[in-house]
This record gives structure tokens, C-alpha cells and sequence, in this order.
């Protein structure tokens, strides 16, 4: 399965910058459709009133998932991937 990956650095209510991927069917083209998976994510980690705009998510690249992913993103529609502060 080819996914756009959507790089994401959003500021935390403690100033700490949350870094992390938007992993997403590479058909979904809709910046809106992206940027809502990113929000979902931020209210999982009680941080749903931080700012998520094409200033914070921008595209990637395309690349290819394994199957556990694909499995994920067909079921949820998309996968994130933690990389810094996203305790």
C-alpha cells in the first residue's frame, strides 16, 4: 500500500514541540481530511486545543507500508508515528 506521510510538529500546552507523522492512504489529498486524523491525535494525548494548520502538517512523501500498518490505516483510515514529545 503507497501512504503520504505528512510531517507534523505541534507546540504542547508545556512549550514542548510534539513531533510526529500522519500516516495516510497517499489517494487522500484533502489537506482538511489530514489535518482532522492530526487532531484526533492531539485529543488521545489532551491536547486538543493546539494549533494543527499547514503550518504544523505538511506532506512528505509516498512510500510503501507493511502489512500490520496497512492493516491499521484500512481499519482507522490512518496511523500516526510517534517521534519526539508525544508523551
Amino acid at each position: 500500500m503507497e501512504v503520504a506521510v505528512w510531517d507534523t510538529y505541534v507546540t504542547k500546552k508545556d512549550d514542548r514541540v510534539m513531533h510526529f507523522d500522519i500516516i495516510a492512504p497517499s489517494e487522500v489529498k484533502d489537506v482538511a481530511v489530514i489535518h482532522n486524523y492530526g487532531k484526533q491525535y492531539l485529543k488521545s494525548k489532551d491536547q486538543p486545543d493546539q494549533q494543527l494548520t499547514s503550518k504544523e502538517c505538511s506532506f512528505c512523501h509516498i512510500e510503501t507500508v507493511e502489512a500490520s500498518l496497512q492493516e491499521e490505516i484500512e481499519k482507522n483510515g490512518y496511523f500516526i508515528i510517534e517521534l519526539e514529545n508525544c508523551d
